[in-house]
């Protein structure tokens, strides 16, 4: 007699399961970031269904639910919070979107993604607008320098353009590989630059094994035809600093940024200043992030040395 044979997936442990809806929810917790269904699917740590997730939510006791968000137990007052930045948020984000595709046609600048609490809706009034940049190989240091300038006539209007994160085509595959690091490159919201952005999430496929689920953003520009309006522009512009010329000012540009740089507060630990790399992460924004998380991971597992709730991939990162 023929066996029959189950071609079904093989079900998620329910004990990782509840380990991954938990360390998903403690991310965004540090933020006061509750999740919906889909969010908490797109960002859980593990792989498994949707139709697994759901199924196992009501029993998962430290989790709470309230108007469609998910939250650790005892959160319910960052419901309200979430949804009062998101309209915050909504007023910016559509000129953040502008910004980021004249960011985009500037000389030398290849990919624009919106970054930041911005791209998850979820900013204050600050009205800082977080971008990556990609910029041509051997000219990120001049790419920076104009979107500086175009930084300048936004804040005439009260807004700040802060590319925090500039790398060069060549260098697009993100040396620190952690939980944070992969939520950056999957909530970023891409602008310009659309074959430069897959090459980005093709060479860091490493995303996968932190955040399983997850796949590439939604593309936030206009249609291709208006895309390549401004292309013969942007040729024009970089002509003339294409060749010695341009090297030379590059090589000017970053050698006394880099001076500058090296001497301000914050540097060292999370700042990267070569030619391929601009990143001025000089708040420590990810150390920051990471600590509240293991925090929170920690109160989760009953302040015990339990490996119940350690960082996803970690035993990975160690060896």
């Amino acid at each position: 007699m023929a066996l029959a044979l189950d071609l079904q997936p093989p079900r998620t442990d329910i004990l990782s399961l509840e380990r991954a809806i938990l360390e998903t929810l403690a991310y965004s917790d540090v933020f006061d970031y509750p999740l919906k269904l889909d969010e908490l699917y797109r960002y859980l740590t593990v792989p498994a269904s949707l139709e697994e997730l759901i199924s196992y939510l009501p029993q998962c006791k430290s989790v709470e639910s309230k108007d469609g968000f998910y939250f650790l137990q005892g959160r319910a007052d960052i419901v309200s919070l979430r949804l009062h930045r998101e309209r915050i948020s909504n007023r910016s984000f559509t000129r953040a979107l502008r910004y980021g595709r004249i960011l985009g046609r500037l000389p030398f600048i290849r990919m624009v993604a919106l970054t930041g609490s911005l791209a998850l809706r979820n900013c204050d009034e600050t009205g800082d607008y977080d971008y990556m940049l990609v910029a041509k190989t051997g000219r990120v240091w001049l790419a920076r320098a104009f979107a500086l300038v175009l930084n300048r006539i936004a804040r005439l209007s009260g807004e700040t353009l802060c590319p925090n994160l500039i790398v060069s085509e060549r260098a697009l595959e993100w040396t620190a590989r952690n939980l944070y690091s992969a939520r950056e490159i999957s909530q970023m919201i891409p602008i310009n630059g659309e074959d430069v952005y897959h090459r980005l999430r093709a060479v860091n496929l490493w995303v996968n094994e932190f955040l399983p689920n997850t796949g590439n953003a939604t593309f936030m520009s206009p249609s291709a035809a208006e895309r390549h309006k401004c292309r013969p522009t942007q040729i024009l512009l970089e002509f003339p600093l294409g060749g010695r010329v341009g090297d030379l000012l590059e090589s000017w540009e970053m050698n006394r940024k880099i001076a500058r740089f090296t001497n301000q507060e914050g540097f060292g630990l999370e700042t990267t200043f070569t030619a391929d790399i601009c990143q001025g992460n000089f708040d420590h924004h990810g150390s920051w992030t990471m600590q509240k998380y293991h925090e929170r991971l920690f109160a989760l597992s009953g302040g015990s040395s339990s490996e119940a709730y350690r960082d996803p991939k970690s035993k990975r990162e160690a060896g």
